[in-house]
């Protein structure tokens, strides 16, 4: 008798430890963030339900993501375009969507958030799913400045919480940040790095620390970048250049900044400035506030370090 009890303990013990197979997967945040992780997710099979605020912005969000599957297909079924529509047909089957998140998350495996940059927002939702989820859901943030620990701690599942960090355009991008806090189960990181796998990429672990892995490399060398030009060592056409032809990069760091939006990089350094107001790589930047200020944000605005049409 106690025999089977000890081998009652020791299933349930194996049980508890098997990774989690994600086939049901909610994402909070219909953006382009949140659209791309939707169907990247569905067009690799998994139900996906895709939420935000209205139905406006849901349709948009579907509207992007069948443009960009057209996109897509053209090139990977360019000698079969009859297997192209079909291979849309079967991504928007398994793609639905909801203003109610706290309905969705009844049934789902992952709840990937892919809202704005704001702690206190990002914890009112975290709070609040938490109440309605499984105990077996997996949360995941796709945050790519705040702290995974601080968003965490708004729910009781720590153990079942990481970051999950995309990069933008999604569908083209093969990398992923898996990130671990301390309260991550080993479970939990074994069962995102294999939905990232399963979803085409390339997962990479990191700590949580600011700015993970990628960010935490590059943003500084977009500080320097500005840092550089700020003192009149050179100029911002000659730093571009420059770093395109000597380093093989693909874009200049003013170029970048204006792509990603000043105001988007102004929002990382000022968090990691007061974070760590001691690292000299995470100083603000006059110039950078200044045309921030003017509303002078990149590509979006028309205007940021260049004038764009």
């Amino acid at each position: 008798m106690a025999s089977a009890a000890r081998q009652i303990v020791r299933d349930a013990s194996t049980a508890a430890a098997k990774k989690l197979v994600v086939k049901h997967v909610s994402v909070i945040g219909g953006g382009l963030m949140g659209a791309g992780i939707a169907q990247v997710a569905a067009a690799a099979g998994h139900s996906v339900v895709l939420v935000d605020q209205t139905e406006e912005i849901l349709k948009n969000s579907k509207k992007g993501i069948e443009e960009s599957l057209k996109r897509m297909t053209k090139k990977m079924f360019a000698d079969k375009p009859e297997v192209g529509t079909q291979f849309i047909e079967k991504t928007l089957k398994n793609l639905t969507t909801s203003t109610d998140p706290v309905a969705v998350v009844h049934s789902t495996d992952l709840v990937v958030e892919a809202i704005v940059e704001n702690l206190s927002v990002k914890n009112e939702l975290f709070k609040t799913l938490d109440k309605f989820a499984p105990e077996h859901t997996i949360f995941a943030s796709n945050t790519s400045s705040l702290p995974i620990t601080d968003i965490s701690n708004s729910t009781t599942r720590q153990d079942r919480f990481a970051g999950l960090h995309f990069f933008n355009p999604v569908p083209l991008m093969k990398l992923v940040e898996v990130i671990k806090t301390p309260m991550t189960s080993q479970r939990t990181f074994e069962s995102l790095m294999d939905f990232s796998k399963a979803l085409g990429k390339s997962p990479v672990a990191c700590k949580d620390t600011p700015g993970f892995i990628v960010n935490r490399l590059l943003v500084p060398y977009l500080m320097e970048s500005v840092r550089l030009f700020e003192r009149g060592d050179a100029s911002k056409e000659d730093i571009d250049v420059a770093m395109k032809l000597g380093a093989g990069y693909p874009m200049g760091p003013f170029e970048l900044l204006d792509y990603v939006g000043l105001d988007t990089s102004k929002f990382i350094i000022d968090g990691w400035h007061s974070l760590v107001p001691d690292n000299r790589l995470f100083a603000p930047s006059p110039l950078l506030n200044k045309l921030v200020e003017e509303k002078k944000l990149g590509r979006k605005t028309g205007e940021g370090f260049y004038k764009y049409k």
